[in-house]
């Protein structure tokens, strides 16, 4: 292990309910998990002990989509996650969790003020940083960072964009009904260019994936379930609890389950060099983008922001509270 891990207990909140303990976990031993995964600046991190899940939720500054910060975070929460589990003497790990703390929003995807101002400037390079980032980021993810878990997306709001494209990078996706996915990218000239051409064509078959992707049409988790790429629903508000029994009913079928999930990436494999090739693709496209779609995408920008949570409303959250308490 680095030098920066350091001994840590995950303990309970003396002031949580039942059922946010069982969430944080009890802890009934040390485990050496680097510090630095609790202590990431947009994701809240927490280790449930009694169940070898990792539970990370997103609250990104601002609008809900993937600013740099946040791709940063990301980039830090993998290599803490493999830097602390990975080892022979590692504390167990067997399930992977990532949801969100906007309340009605998963992800909105891409930064797009953020775009915006990188084609006006020419910038190409930029853009390509950009979808690079992100690329190889979904690309551990559907690897599930070469640890034996079985990674789990929790839905309990809009998925879109960029948003959507993350989700399907993992195992299991668990979808409140009601939840809204989209590829809006069309309406503005533009396409998803970070995953979504890769995962949809070899999940759905091309034909399909290219009617979901040229119409921007949006879907609910029922209609995602009844194509299969959303895994169970769940009632609104139950997302969470959904998981939770998910992970308490398969547990003594972990094992087989990550050996399955990953014997069939290995038998359908998305490369990274593909993912970097369409991002390429995408980059160029951007660049081409009149005016007018320009400023479309500057509208959508100005409806996400009034859609952010003000920061110093949100409640604090009960088990990121606790995790970050140090032995």
């Amino acid at each position: 292990m680095g030098a920066g891990n350091a001994e840590r207990i995950v303990p309970p909140d003396p002031s949580a309910t039942p059922r946010s303990r069982s969430i944080i976990g009890e802890a009934r031993g040390r485990a050496r998990i680097a510090d630095g995964l609790f202590e990431l600046d947009q994701l809240e991190v927490a280790y449930d002990v009694d169940h070898a899940t990792l539970w990370t939720m997103m609250n990104p500054a601002g609008r809900a989509s993937f600013n740099r910060q946040l791709l940063t975070d990301f980039e830090a929460w993998q290599d803490l996650i493999i830097d602390s589990f990975g080892g022979d003497d590692a504390p167990p790990l067997l399930y992977l969790v990532l949801g969100s703390r906007v309340s009605g929003v998963f992800c909105y995807g891409g930064d797009l003020d953020l775009f915006v101002r990188l084609i006006r400037a020419g910038d190409r390079a930029g853009l390509v940083d950009y979808g690079r980032r992100c690329v190889n980021i979904l690309h551990r993810n559907i690897a599930s960072l070469d640890l034996p878990i079985v990674t789990i997306g929790l839905v309990q709001g809009d998925a879109l964009g960029g948003g959507w494209e993350a989700l399907m990078s993992f195992d299991v996706i668990v979808a409140e009904r009601g939840s809204k996915f989209g590829l809006p990218e069309t309406m503005f000239g533009l396409f998803p260019g970070m995953g979504a051409h890769a995962i949809l064509g070899r999940k759905l078959g091309y034909a399909k994936a290219e009617h979901i992707i040229l119409s921007g049409e949006t879907l609910t988790a029922e209609d995602l379930y009844d194509m299969g790429l959303v895994h169970i629903l769940a009632q609104p508000g139950e997302g969470r609890a959904e998981v939770e029994r998910y992970i308490g009913r398969e547990a003594r079928r972990q094992g087989g389950r990550a050996g399955a999930f990953a014997a069939m990436k290995r038998v359908n494999p998305v490369t990274i060099e593909e993912l970097c090739d369409i991002v390429e693709i995408w980059a160029d496209s951007a660049l081409r983008l009149a005016e007018k779609d320009i400023r479309l995408m500057l509208r959508l920008v100005a409806a996400q922001t009034r859609h952010a949570p003000d920061q110093a409303t949100l409640e604090p959250s009960p088990f990121s509270a606790a995790s970050k308490r140090s032995a």
